[in-house]
């Protein structure tokens, strides 16, 4: 049972699941594999921060530590990504149920994406992590064409499927070069081979631009982000909040393990020629492009879509510092995601609850006035765009605050990348604070549909638990910044 202990969050998940698929043949009310979805997530979430506080994380069997790491940083990742799962079953819970879309296999298949996640985020080898990426991937997929009836999540799901799929090829055959270039799949070892001269250096570096690519697609950077607004606002709510959030982090894990483990040498990482330019060019046009094509957009969830595209550049700032400023840029990534995830499914919460009677809330128009009829409704969705935005005392503040300050920290050649963010982060505060001027200060017109808050449990528990964690990181972010910096020192060590 011992040599058990360190695969337990994901044993949990995915007997779970199996568990899962038992009860939705025997029970009628759907709504309650929601609540099984969320215990899931919050036990197997429970046992990473026990291995967390009981170091259980040295026992690590041999078989196990040649595929998947059990380092603090994993568990880190292991808690974000089931705080996202767990923040989805919940909005699930309400809004299945509100729009007619009951079936039990939309809480198997947030699971097991789930499942898939953490396999990616704790890979150390190139194997484990095409497994860990493709069972993330297809639940995801799955997930974002759950409404069978709508033409526009059948195409956002096609889209996915298909771009998933290049990428997928593209990381597959960069993997490919690498091994040929190393002779070796894990990490650490074609770090190795790549430091001491015996790789193939030449093939090496291609087959680590293919695998950017390749990862670049599933945490939405430009130009690899044509997949994240059609498929945001075709699939069901539920859905995009786990993909922006879960899938995002899981992304971001491997891409940092990749670059710092396995291309962390001199040459590699040069700041002129190695990774770190490529890195911030992405993280540049990112920021900017997500910004700006976030102002014009008059559906909410595209606009959300297009956000959550500008705050894959703020996190590429972190990751081009990393290898300058090391534990602190890798720090602030950490904490910088677990922010985002708090904020995201606080701010994709509060417009899932703005919707009833089988009528979404979707466009800006749709929140007119809310915020007078329904004051209570609309504090959440306030907090959670002023968390996205970066207005204190939110989570948001301190991940962006921590991030520019890593960039800064790492030298001449990436404070433009800082200046380039706070910049960017201004024309952000104009799409955010429309949602808040809509809310307040416009009226519905006249004819239009009046936006109506659903009543669900689910939903209120969801937005008054992640309310919570936005403005206990906001105001005092020690604990998750020590988590953040503990996580980080391994990987950096």
């Amino acid at each position: 049972m011992s040599a058990l202990m360190p695969a337990l969050p994901l044993l949990i998940l995915v007997v779970g699941a199996l568990a899962m698929m038992l009860v939705d043949a025997f029970v009628e009310e759907k709504a309650e594999l929601a609540l099984m979805s969320f215990w899931i997530f919050v036990v197997a979430g429970g046992a990473s921060v026990g291995l967390w506080v009981t170091e259980q994380v040295i026992e690590v069997p041999e078989v196990m530590s040649l595929y998947l790491a059990t380092d603090r940083m994993s568990l880190f990742f292991d808690i974000v990504i089931c705080g996202g799962g767990a923040f989805s079953a919940l909005l699930a819970g309400g809004y299945l149920k509100e729009h007619a879309l009951e079936r039990g296999e939309f809480y198997v298949l947030l699971v097991f994406t789930a499942f898939g996640a953490i396999i990616l985020a704790r890979s150390v080898d190139l194997l484990s992590l095409f497994i860990g990426l493709e069972t993330m991937s297809l639940g995801a997929y799955a997930m974002a064409g759950f409404r069978r009836t709508s033409a526009r999540s059948t195409e956002a799901a096609l889209k996915y499927f298909l771009l998933g799929s290049f990428a997928a090829a593209l990381l597959l055959f960069g993997s490919a070069l690498i091994y040929g270039a190393t002779g070796s799949t894990n990490l650490a070892a074609i770090g190795t081979a790549i430091s001491s001269g015996e790789a193939q250096l030449h093939l090496a570096i291609m087959g680590m631009m293919l695998m950017i690519v390749g990862l670049a697609f599933k945490v939405s950077a430009v130009p690899f982000h044509m997949w994240t607004p059609d498929t945001y606002e075709g699939a069901i709510t539920p859905a995009t909040t786990f993909m922006s959030v879960g899938v995002k982090a899981a992304g971001f894990a491997i891409l940092v393990r990749v670059l710092l483990v396995s291309f962390g040498d001199d040459l590699s990482a040069n700041a002129e020629t190695g990774w770190p330019p490529v890195i911030a060019g992405l993280a540049a046009i990112t920021m900017i492009y997500g910004n700006f094509a976030a102002v014009g957009q008059s559906s909410v969830k595209r606009m959300l879509a297009y956000s959550s595209i500008a705050h894959a550049g703020y996190i590429l700032v972190g990751v081009a510092a990393a290898f300058r400023a090391g534990e602190e840029a890798v720090s602030a990534v950490l904490y910088y995601l677990m922010a985002y995830t708090v904020s995201n499914a606080l701010a994709f919460g509060s417009l899932i609850y703005m919707g009833s009677r089988g009528k979404e809330a979707v466009s800006f128009e749709d929140l007119a006035g809310v915020g007078r009829r329904h004051p209570a409704a609309a504090i959440p969705f306030v907090l959670g765009v002023l968390s996205l935005l970066g207005f204190p005392p939110t989570a948001g503040f301190f991940g962006k605050y921590y991030i520019f300050n890593a960039a800064v920290q790492a030298g001449g050649g990436f404070v433009w990348l800082a200046v380039l963010g706070v910049l960017t982060s201004a024309v952000g505060a104009y799409y955010y604070l429309r949602v808040i001027v809509y809310l307040y200060m416009k009226q519905p017109q006249a004819g239009a549909p009046v936006a109506v808050p659903m009543k669900s449990g689910y939903v209120v528990v969801a937005l008054i638990l992640s309310s919570y964690f936005v403005l206990r990181m906001g105001m005092a972010p020690g604990t998750y910044l020590d988590m953040a910096i503990a996580a980080a020192a391994e990987l950096v060590a």
